[in-house]
């Protein structure tokens, strides 16, 4: 991933200088445990164990020849390791998916554990606001259209719970990925001993695979791309709430607008969701990532490497993308600009419009069919889109021209925003609990 959306911390997690000492913590490991079994000889551990890993450049100097990473590794390593005989037990009954994998597993935990701790903080901004805007009334949109009265806060409650369940998906995931494989060429331990992977396991506090062949089969791997891909899309719904309201026919909803920024070269006066469009466009390359991952379960046998350069590409850049939208995300909540006047106005703006499912269910509660109660509301709500004529008068209308007599004071009381969102207390009472 570009330069421009990556967070130093996540940065850190894939750069080729922590894969690098990764890869050495990992061989050093399964050296300790060689000398502990008797298996190599115990002098030459501290040797390997002081080397330090190999600069990047190193590596992809020796790989030019060589056309193989890890081998361009334990060379470049080996020249680092005084004295260089003690290097010769290092990858001892090893195959390069032992390391590689193994490897993974570390990063793709601490990149979770970076991602957890991005979407607890969304998880709670979005509950605070939620709660901080129980009662502000605006209308509830379907289709796009105004449909009944809601609150501001059902609508970020709905979205917080959905960032809490993302974020248990990935915590989930999290566990699945963590495995440690370290089983030979074929996945027999034809030439290692299985108590190597679980010393390795234990010491890096990972799991043994189940099962593996030269590699772990990526079906857990798929899953927590999948995982990222849905906390992008629940950001996604994040900021398209708000690219609605940031609309001029809306007003709602704005994202902050700092002092000396710009929105437009050309137009002055622009204010435009542009943290929002960002996130919508990135979560769109998180997505990307599933089905190229996925493709990855199926290989050749015991292992190709059709799946190598896949995950060389997707893994950093959908962990990467993900860090930096939980990132914005976040800020654009905490920072959320909510005009409760606008939306009370909006909510008014029809003419009453909102009030019919209401009036329907009264009026045969009163006695009329659904059917013929449903055409006359309807009649009456047509007249006003068409006309403007607020909706109590184009139904006081309908119903004397059919000779139905309307409850003026219970249409009095039906006819507030507060009653449609009265039951809402147990799900802020939910909200409130959501950690």
């Amino acid at each position: 991933m570009i330069e421009r959306y990556t967070l130093p911390e996540m940065g850190r997690v894939w750069s080729d200088e922590h894969k690098y000492e990764l890869w050495c913590r990992v061989e050093t490991l399964v050296l300790e445990a060689h000398a502990a079994a008797g298996r190599v000889p115990a002098d030459v551990v501290e040797p390997v164990r002081s080397a330090p890993p190999p600069t990047a450049a190193r590596v992809a100097e020796i790989e030019e020849t060589t056309q193989h990473d890890v081998i361009a590794f334990l060379t470049a390593w080996a020249d680092n390791t005084k004295p260089r005989s003690a290097a010769a037990y290092v990858h001892h009954g090893m195959t390069s998916s032992d390391l590689l994998d193994t490897a993974l597993a570390v990063q793709l935990t601490e990149a979770t554990d970076v991602l957890l701790a991005k979407a607890d903080r969304l998880v709670t901004a979005l509950r605070d606001h939620g709660l901080a805007h129980r009662d502000t009334i605006k209308v509830g949109r379907t289709h796009g259209v105004h449909a009944e009265p809601d609150v501001w806060g059902h609508r970020v409650a709905d979205l917080a719970f959905a960032a809490a369940r993302s974020r248990d998906r990935l915590r989930a995931a999290r566990e699945r990925v963590g495995v440690v494989a370290i089983s030979g060429a074929v996945g027999t331990y034809s030439l290692i001993d299985p108590s190597v992977e679980v010393a390795v396991a234990r010491a890096l506090d990972l799991r043994p695979a189940d099962a593996s062949t030269q590699v772990v089969i990526r079906d857990s791997i798929s899953e927590w791309v999948a995982a990222l891909a849905v906390i992008a899309t629940v950001c996604e719904a994040v900021a398209l709430e708000v690219r609605h309201g940031q609309r001029t026919e809306v007003r709602e909803l704005s994202e902050a607008f700092g002092s000396g920024q710009k929105g437009s070269s050309a137009m002055p006066h622009k204010k435009n969701p542009i943290r929002s469009e960002r996130i919508a466009g990135l979560a769109r390359v998180v997505r990307a990532a599933v089905v190229p991952v996925m493709e990855g379960i199926p290989l050749w046998h015991e292992r190709d490497i059709s799946h190598s350069s896949t995950e060389r590409v997707f893994l950093p850049d959908a962990a990467v993308t993900t860090d930096y939208l939980l990132h914005l995300t976040t800020g654009l909540v905490e920072n959320l600009v909510v005009d409760a006047e606008r939306m009370r106005a909006n909510l008014d703006s029809t003419g009453g419009l909102i009030y019919t499912s209401a009036v329907l269910l009264e009026l045969v509660e009163d006695g009329l069919s659904r059917e013929d109660a449903y055409a006359l509301v309807q009649t009456a709500a047509m007249e006003t889109w068409n006309s403007g004529t607020p909706f109590r008068e184009t139904l006081r209308a309908r119903a004397a021209a059919s000779g139905v007599t309307l409850d003026e004071a219970r249409l009095d009381g039906i006819c507030r925003p507060e009653g449609y969102v009265r039951q809402l207390g147990p799900l802020f009472d939910r909200l409130a609990a959501l950690t």
